[in-house]
């Protein structure tokens, strides 16, 4: 797609989802090296990126990690390779990838179907501030 930066790593996630924001918002602050741009899944680039890459939307509402012409992880690898990319203590999350994909998905599974449950869910997509509206 044209109009996304090559260089960089697209996390889309559940704009609305309180568990979603604190995430992009612990990546925020962990992405020294600036190697990611957040899309909300609900968003009209979102759902563009979505078309793009062939996820039916209707059966995911994941998290989903896109890097421009090259591939996309969703569930629990998008997790562990954004993990990984942090760094520093995230590191160790990186050993999760030695288990079966099945099993860290069926974590993630159950966990993504009580996130509003546990943290809540917002009316709307949070409304970025100057310093990070560009990423």
């Amino acid at each position: 797609m044209e109009d996304l930066p090559a260089n960089k790593k697209i996390i889309l996630f559940d704009g609305v989802c309180n568990l979603c924001d604190k995430s992009v918002q612990l990546i925020l602050k962990n992405d020294k090296n600036d190697v990611f741009r957040f899309v909300a899944l609900q968003s009209e680039l979102g759902e563009k990126i979505i078309k793009h890459i062939g996820i039916n939307h209707n059966k995911t509402d994941s998290i989903i990690l896109y890097l421009p012409g090259n591939a996309y992880y969703y569930k629990s690898q998008a997790a562990l390779k954004i993990a990984k990319d942090m760094g520093g203590i995230y590191n160790f999350l990186s050993l999760f990838t030695y288990l079966p994909i099945a099993l860290t998905d069926s974590v993630y599974d159950f966990i993504a179907k009580n996130r509003y449950k546990w943290y809540g869910k917002k009316d709307q997509c949070m409304i970025p501030s100057k310093e990070i509206l560009n990423k």
